[in-house]
């Protein structure tokens, strides 16, 4: 059996959260492969809103096995307030939540170098969520990281080697920190990851795929923020791409089945870096207000503009999108006028590919559609969508060349068509 995966197309917030919990029903594992927890994924369902950091979105369906692989970076004391809320709504999750031992886990240090960082960047800021995210990814690199299977072997002598060599860099910037304050919350955190089963999840992963089960893959934030195919330097720490889910869960290229890509209707970014359909008007205002949003783990505004067919086109061809999957429609109903970004003019030349850089002199050349005007969070089958709206949907078929199979016309589980 294939490894069907689920990822991001756009800068992140898609809505990957809720389509996992849609999808999951159909599969009997679901894996997260890279980032942390600053992707905050957002399923509603039941008049319940959750909010999942690090675990997996499958973990509301009671009989599937859910696993953070090792491609993860693993914050304990984040871990533990998210299992401690979900437990408080009466989802156990021991007997369904399994974590990889080669998962990296994120130290306090690691947040406090990260903050220290961006703070020292002035305004050349990443826009970072101060997670410690970035500075976790370069020890790993570095191979200097602690990973969860640490924990079973000598981990205080490791823990503190890590520690002591953070403090020194942490000497280099005028930063005041708490280290215990700190430290007591991390270390509840690490005995909470103990009532787990921590395992070597490429094993599982694997004996699942041979015995005939099937497994989806899901990933965080979104590929235009991949480390090496996103808008550098104002990316993520990790491969958000398909690719990464082989590296992130140790599933061989020819395992890989259906690749599922999720996009809204319209384009948002969180934090610094270039957007080049971005609007400062009333209509990415109105486009924020309907679309609430507003980061789900951080709580910051994000920057809206129209879709940006260039870099979905580019998004799609790097994942080998199989098909594609439209969120938020419902947000643009009021609107008369949809635009879509079909082309750059950059330097006066009429682009069409993702270029190496989108900063800069760069000016998005636009197509525009009739709006819909209809209210679509009320519908459920695909005959009642307007006729504008399908032109819609055509439209963008044509120009990505694949199909889309779900559109959401809403944040609850139920708002969900399937084409």
């Amino acid at each position: 059996m294939k490894v069907d995966v689920l990822l991001g197309l756009q800068w992140g917030d898609e809505g990957k959260g809720k389509v996992v919990d849609v999808l999951t029903p159909h599969y009997d594992l679901v894996a997260r492969f890279q980032g942390g927890p600053n992707a905050g994924h957002t399923l509603e369902f039941e008049g319940e809103k959750y909010v999942l950091r690090s675990i997996p979105s499958g973990i509301f369906q009671g009989n599937k096995i859910n696993v953070i692989g090792n491609g993860v970076v693993l914050d304990p004391a984040l871990f533990k307030a998210e299992v401690e809320a979900l437990e408080k709504s009466g989802h156990i999750l021991t007997d369904r939540l399994k974590i990889s031992k080669k998962a990296h886990l994120i130290l306090p240090t690691h947040r406090l170098i990260d903050q220290a960082g961006e703070e020292a960047k002035g305004s050349g800021k990443i826009g970072t969520t101060g997670k410690g995210i970035g500075p976790t990814y370069t020890d790993k690199i570095g191979r200097y990281g602690v990973r969860v299977g640490d924990i079973l072997h000598d981990f205080k002598a490791k823990y503190q080697a890590a520690i002591d060599r953070h403090k020194t860099m942490l000497a280099q910037y005028n930063f005041e920190y708490d280290l215990a304050s700190l430290e007591k919350d991390w270390f509840e955190g690490i005995e909470c990851l103990k009532r787990f089963e921590l395992i070597d999840s490429e094993h599982l992963i694997n004996k699942t795929i041979q015995s005939s089960k099937k497994i989806l893959a899901e990933g965080a934030q979104g590929t235009m923020l991949d480390i090496d195919f996103g808008s550098y330097p104002f990316v993520t720490s990790s491969n958000t791409i398909c690719a990464g889910a082989c590296t992130g869960l140790g599933v061989a290229p020819r395992y890989i089945g259906k690749v599922y890509g999720i996009f809204k209707a319209y384009c948002t970014r969180v934090g610094g870096g270039p957007f080049p359909t971005e609007l400062h008007d009333e209509i990415g205002d109105l486009m924020r207000k309907r679309g609430n949003e507003f980061g789900s783990v951080t709580g910051r505004p994000r920057r809206c503009g129209w879709i940006d067919l260039v870099a979905l086109k580019y998004a799609v061809m790097i994942n080998g999108v199989t098909q594609l999957i439209m969120m938020k429609s419902d947000v643009l109903d009021t609107l008369t006028t949809i635009k879509a970004c079909v082309a750059y003019k950059i330097d006066g030349k009429i682009v069409k590919e993702f270029p190496f850089s989108i900063e800069g002199n760069l000016e998005p050349v636009y197509t525009e559609l009739p709006g819909w005007q209809k209210d679509m969070s009320g519908i459920r089958s695909e005959s009642e969508l307007p006729d504008a709206f399908r032109t819609y949907l055509n439209f963008l078929e044509k120009t990505l060349q694949v199909p889309i199979k779900i559109v959401s016309v809403g944040p609850d589980r139920m708002q969900t068509i399937m084409r």
